[in-house]
């Protein structure tokens, strides 16, 4: 079997290099590459915030940008502060799809759509629970 090196999301934007200042305000994100075209078109920007790496170019007519296309994976982000991540992306002009609270599933965490139409699951372990807690917590929260 082949085996995997890397994966990364790659995200279509209407505005890579605003979307490369907002990764970086939000989460402290590093550019790491960035390469574009002669009329200056980001075909490929990765970003990387600790141990994460994700990619970001301007969308075109093969990768078009929200709300034309796109835009339909929803990113799971993990981090030390919920809160204060939600906090740093809706200064960046994010919008809150659903606010930041603690979760019977033993996590902390809210659901942010960025400037560029990319949603965003900010969460934070709160509980180390078995994957039978999970389930029966999740069984109870959809029940009520």
């Amino acid at each position: 079997m082949t085996r995997i090196e890397q994966l990364y999301p790659r995200l279509p934007v209407r505005g890579a290099d605003a979307a490369i200042a907002f990764y970086r305000d939000a989460f402290g994100a590093e550019l790491v590459e960035r390469y574009a075209t002669p009329d200056g078109a980001v075909v490929h920007a990765l970003l990387r915030a600790g141990p994460v790496q994700w990619a970001v170019k301007d969308g075109d007519e093969y990768d078009p940008a929200p709300p034309d296309g796109g835009g339909s994976a929803i990113l799971a982000l993990y981090v030390d502060d919920a809160d204060a991540v939600a906090e740093a992306m809706l200064a960046g002009g994010a919008e809150v799809r659903f606010p930041v609270a603690d979760q019977p599933y033993g996590e902390r965490g809210g659901r942010l759509t960025d400037p560029f139409g990319h949603q965003w699951m900010v969460a934070q372990r709160t509980e180390n629970l078995t994957p039978e807690e999970i389930e029966e917590r999740t069984k109870a929260m959809f029940a009520e």
